[in-house]
């Protein structure tokens, strides 16, 4: 069997990590070998594998002690946290496990509800805030007509499977192996009807739109899936419903940039802004805004950092950084004017070697080189 590669390494962190930086760390390798980027790319798809198998791991603090405790171990053959079977509660529970989901997903000798995912797209801003959605779920609801019994008679209900004896399984004898299936007469019930509910067909649940509101934390990323316990599809027949998946999607903003809970805005400015120094007024992602002294020689590329002006870092009180990143714009469509005052200003500057230190230093090094001496 192949040996697998240590987790931090597939992401290329060291083991002191912190939570920030295992998910930049997963951004941009699964960016990098995302199949989509490298169709038909063989070791690009092993390894975009490799590095999800190993974020799912790091990315949750239970599974991570897990992991730095007992290494792969802990996640095979039994080890703690495994997905693998627990042999510890006999053979009916091993079948259960195994083959749990093809039996109907049955909690508690039932038929559960089916869990239900949907997307929510919010704004840039609902993001940073934080909102309340309302959504409409398609889905199944308990029968109002039968409360969900799925008797016509709501009085008798449902009896007691004569096959399984509300179990909602049998067990037959073959050879040294003892096999379990789902009870034939209830589907895995325990109950069966006599006299099926004419609107839900005995199944004690019908097809309905809901609509819930769902509250979206501020500093959620896009991406973020939220689980709403219990409010997926109803169980036949009183069983325990399902699970509501939210899954968020955050649209961009034309203004600003995110990175975990720092905020980018990339402003640019005039040559003569960047040369003489000035001060602007920036937009801030709250709705307020911030002035920043932009000082003269300013080049392209560098930021200036406004401290806490970022996202809300989830279940945390800290706040990211807003960083204004300058970019320094060359002037086109000049008037006459404007380019005999440009042509004096070139006129000076070749006399001032000062004024552009860097191409002045590149270009003697030029010449150095065509002259041999470098």
């Amino acid at each position: 069997m192949a040996t697998k590669l240590d987790y931090y390494a597939v992401l290329e962190i060291s083991r002191d990590a912190n939570s920030d930086e295992v998910k930049k760390a997963y951004r941009r390798l699964a960016m990098q070998y995302h199949p989509d980027r490298n169709p038909g790319d063989a070791s690009a798809e092993a390894r975009f594998k490799e590095i999800s198998e190993a974020y799912d791991i790091l990315k949750d603090d239970q599974k991570r002690a897990a992991y730095d405790r007992f290494g792969h171990a802990a996640f095979e053959g039994g080890g703690p946290g495994a997905g693998g079977f627990d042999f510890g509660g006999g053979l009916g529970d091993i079948f259960e496990q195994m083959f749990g989901d093809m039996m109907g997903g049955r909690r508690g000798g039932r038929r559960s509800g089916s869990d239900i995912q949907v997307q929510v797209s919010i704004s840039f801003t609902e993001a940073f805030a934080g909102v309340r959605k309302p959504i409409t779920v398609p889905t199944r609801v308990t029968c109002e007509s039968c409360d969900g019994t799925g008797s016509a008679d709501r009085d008798q209900g449902a009896e007691t499977c004569p096959t399984c004896h509300g179990a909602g399984k049998v067990r037959a004898q073959q050879g040294f192996f003892l096999v379990e299936r789902v009870c034939p007469t209830c589907h895995g019930a325990g109950k069966v009807v006599r006299n099926p509910c004419t609107v839900c067909r005995g199944a004690g649940t019908v097809e309905r739109d809901r609509t819930l509101e769902v509250a979206i934390p501020a500093g959620v990323e896009d991406g973020t899936r939220i689980r709403l316990s219990g409010e997926g599809e109803a169980g036949g027949k009183g069983a325990q419903p399902g699970d509501l998946y939210v899954h968020i999607a955050v649209e961009p903003h034309p203004i600003f940039q995110r990175d975990g809970a720092n905020i980018y805005c990339r402003v640019p400015l005039r040559m003569t802004q960047a040369a003489l120094g000035t001060e602007i007024e920036v937009p801030v992602v709250d709705g307020s805004r911030a002035k920043v002294k932009v000082p003269a020689g300013t080049q392209t590329g560098e930021n200036f950092r406004l401290r806490g002006k970022g996202f809300s870092v989830l279940r945390s009180s800290a706040r990211g950084d807003m960083y204004i990143q300058v970019s320094v714009e060359t002037p086109q469509h000049l008037t006459r004017r404007q380019r005999e005052l440009l042509d004096e200003f070139e006129a000076e500057a070749e006399d001032h070697a000062r004024a552009n230190p860097e191409s002045t230093g590149f270009f003697s090094k030029v010449r150095d080189f065509f002259e041999g001496k470098l």
